[in-house]
């Protein structure tokens, strides 16, 4: 039987028998529903991961010297307990740091955490507070909307000056234009001279509840009570002095603390890798699992289609037969069983990829995750889809073709 006709057959089936072709496709549109999804989800991160969250959070060619990482996916016990051993950072290594840093570059110390800020009649509200210095705004391309950002004058003569994001002037000054106000971070008043453009979200986490003050301000010490710092984010001007940088400052580091050769560092040089390295083994961690169930549902699909086919070859023993009579051999009877289940897994697993988008969709508008469907991922479903219909098919179509024409003409 040609291709094409073996194909309308199983179309014909289908739309004979609806209710059983319903059930028979069920397994695989579930199973490729969730698969999509699940693809949808994770390269949809992927590429969030790789055009957002790398440069709002770590920055362009940016290299970070901290006391422990930040990102340190499955942290043992003695791991935390070794990063809590380490010794703090304090101002004369950052600027022994700075002394490595390639021509060209920007640095800024970084100190951030959460504090409750008061301001105008609003109630308290939790902000991130940061204190740093003038070159933050640059590593961090953050654009200014109204009024300015602090300059290095103003951090070397530690002023209480404030930049804040647009969602900290909404809730304290509604209505009304920040800048000139007052705002009170724990306490301390700090005025207000610039808000940053609106930043968006990272992961639903807000990027606009910020209020950043200079590093010598009293900021610094109500973040870092001991007078440590946190980290310093240092920018390269290109790609290629990255790992330059990042060299000079573990050697120069190295040998201000005494390490011997043996000894590992006791301190942490990050970049945007680091994160990356980081967000791959989530995200391989995600796929395992996030797979299990769309695997379960492909082989009970498997397994009904494969019922309904030995089905499929009880009833119709006579056609085989008069087939066989007519002079098909075995060879067009297996064919035409196969390229029926295959049919049928291939319009299910159709089915379950528009499904499985539009759950994806769904997924991105109701919930912080972000979705981006692979094209990969559609056709490698519809060959995942026709694979599970040709093995699903394979013993009933062998089944058929075995049949005795002899005894299959006799049934009724």
């Amino acid at each position: 039987m040609p291709f094409l006709e073996a194909v309308r057959l199983a179309l014909d089936t289908i739309r004979v028998q609806k209710l059983k072709s319903f059930f028979t496709l069920l397994g695989v549109m579930i199973g490729v529903m969730f698969l999509i999804a699940v693809i949808s989800i994770v390269e949809g991160m992927s590429q969030y991961v790789e055009n957002d969250f790398a440069g709002k959070i770590i920055g362009v060619n940016t290299y970070n010297f901290r006391r422990r990482p930040d990102f340190t996916p499955n942290e043992s016990d003695d791991q935390w307990r070794e990063f809590m051993r380490r010794p703090r950072i304090y101002a004369p290594e950052v600027e022994l740091v700075r002394t490595t840093i390639p021509p060209g570059s920007r640095s800024a110390i970084v100190n951030e955490t959460f504090m409750y800020a008061v301001g105008g009649s609003a109630r308290p509200r939790m902000v991130q507070a940061v204190a740093t210095e003038a070159d933050y705004f640059q590593i961090k391309k953050f654009g200014i909307a109204n009024g300015r950002a602090f300059t290095p004058q103003e951090v070397q003569a530690g002023a209480r000056v404030l930049v804040i994001g647009v969602e900290v002037g909404d809730h304290f000054f509604p209505d009304l234009d920040p800048v000139g106000r007052e705002l009170r971070v724990k306490g301390t008043p700090y005025q207000i001279i610039g808000v940053i453009e609106k930043q968006g979200s990272v992961f639903g986490f807000s990027m606009d509840r910020l209020a950043i003050a200079p590093y010598t301000s009293p900021m610094h010490r109500a973040i870092r009570p001991r007078g440590d710092i946190e980290m310093l984010m240092i920018q390269a001007p290109s790609s290629e002095l990255v790992n330059e940088g990042i060299e000079s400052a573990r050697e120069v580091l190295r040998g201000a603390r005494h390490l011997p050769p043996a000894k590992p560092d006791n301190f942490a040089i990050e970049t945007s890798e680091s994160a990356m390295q980081f967000f791959n083994e989530l995200k391989g961690k995600m796929v395992l699992f996030g797979t299990a169930l769309p695997a379960i549902g492909l082989v009970v699909g498997a397994m009904v289609i494969m019922n309904i086919m030995l089905v499929a070859v009880a009833e119709r023993t006579r056609e085989i037969g008069i087939r066989k009579a007519l002079g098909a051999t075995r060879g067009n009877i297996m064919s035409q069983f196969l390229i029926e289940a295959a049919t049928l897994s291939v319009i299910g697993a159709a089915i379950g990829i528009g499904l499985g988008i539009a759950m994806a969709k769904l997924i991105a508008a109701f919930t912080p995750l972000p979705a981006g469907v692979a094209l990969w991922s559609i056709f490698a479903a519809l060959a995942l889809g026709a694979g599970v219909g040709i093995v699903a098919g394979v013993y009933p179509a062998s089944r058929a073709a075995r049949l005795d024409p002899i005894e299959a003409l006799r049934q009724e």
